[in-house]
């Protein structure tokens, strides 16, 4: 036996077209309980040769279409890790307070420079000693920042991230013996001001500073060249749009990291939960070069 099937418009289940399909079902079944026969001439014939040769009528046909739910598991898959709520929230906090401890750890050893006067006078005689760290700060600098897999190992990132604050409190107490104690307070005060400031600025606006990820790095790049140069050239008013012009970068890199960090509705938010480190790191590091430009500001204005 042959059939020809015909094709109609599909069944949506969403709609109630099924029900015809249940309705025209129990109809069939009540007329044959009912002793109700077709005629001999309603029946259906068998055509033989060509099936599509004589075909005068065509019955109803459906097709049912069915398709993949989407569950609330693939929705939070495609949202990502920080589709919870609370994910985010406990991600914030760990990165604040690695962040405080960082900021505390360096301040005492910053301290120690600026106060204890036999130990700046040693450091102005002895450059070797900041020339030594550089290196061990470059490497370990690297490690955290291009090394993923380390930095989310626990507790091998916790010691690199203390090593490196250490590195970079004994770096910044050794720039700071070329300034007065004063000068060092002012622009520590400045930078904590300017660091509460731009994070709120940042919770708040509805700008999306992650769009100048790559505008930023371009900026950077510019100061690198322009930090080359002035080793070379000796000019005032060259240093201060250079201290000025490192202000204002790293002003847009902090609003920009805790953009980043905080995640929302921002264009590039995508950290992962394990990332906690390199957000602190990348945050600590924008504090630390905004006190230096500053403290660059304060000592060519004084």
């Amino acid at each position: 036996m042959k059939m020809d099937l015909g094709i109609s418009e599909p069944i949506d289940f969403s709609s109630g077209d099924h029900q015809q399909l249940v309705r025209k079902t129990a109809d069939h079944k009540t007329k044959s309980k009912s002793g109700h026969r077709t005629s001999p001439s309603s029946e259906p014939k068998i055509s033989r040769g060509h099936p599509h040769s004589k075909t005068s009528s065509q019955g109803d046909s459906y097709v049912v279409e069915i398709s993949e739910e989407t569950t609330q598991d693939d929705n939070n898959a495609a949202a990502g890790p920080f589709s919870d709520s609370s994910v985010r929230r406990a991600f914030i906090v760990k990165v604040f307070l690695i962040l405080s401890a960082q900021l505390v750890v360096t301040v005492a050893i910053t301290s120690v420079f600026v106060f204890w006067k036999a130990l700046r006078v040693w450091v102005r005689n002895h450059a070797w000693f900041t020339y030594a760290i550089l290196p061990a700060f470059f490497v370990v600098l690297i490690i955290l920042a291009c090394c993923g897999k380390i930095r989310r190992q626990v507790p091998g990132n916790y010691i690199l991230l203390g090593v490196f604050t250490v590195l970079q409190g004994l770096l910044l107490g050794a720039v700071t013996v070329f300034y007065n104690a004063e000068e060092v307070l002012w622009a520590t005060a400045a930078t904590a001001l300017l660091t509460l400031s731009l994070t709120l600025f940042a919770l708040q606006t509805k700008w999306d500073f992650t769009l100048l990820n790559g505008v930023l790095f371009v900026l950077l790049f510019v100061l690198l060249i322009f930090g080359i140069f002035l080793i070379f050239i000796r000019s005032y008013w060259a240093q201060l749009l250079y201290a000025g012009l490192g202000t204002v970068v790293f002003s847009l890199y902090m609003v920009m990291d805790v953009q980043l960090m905080v995640g929302g509705q921002h264009h590039h938010s995508d950290l992962d939960p394990e990332e906690y480190v390199f957000a602190a790191l990348n945050i600590y590091l924008d504090i630390i070069n905004l006190l230096l430009f500053i403290l660059e500001l304060i000592g060519l204005l004084r």
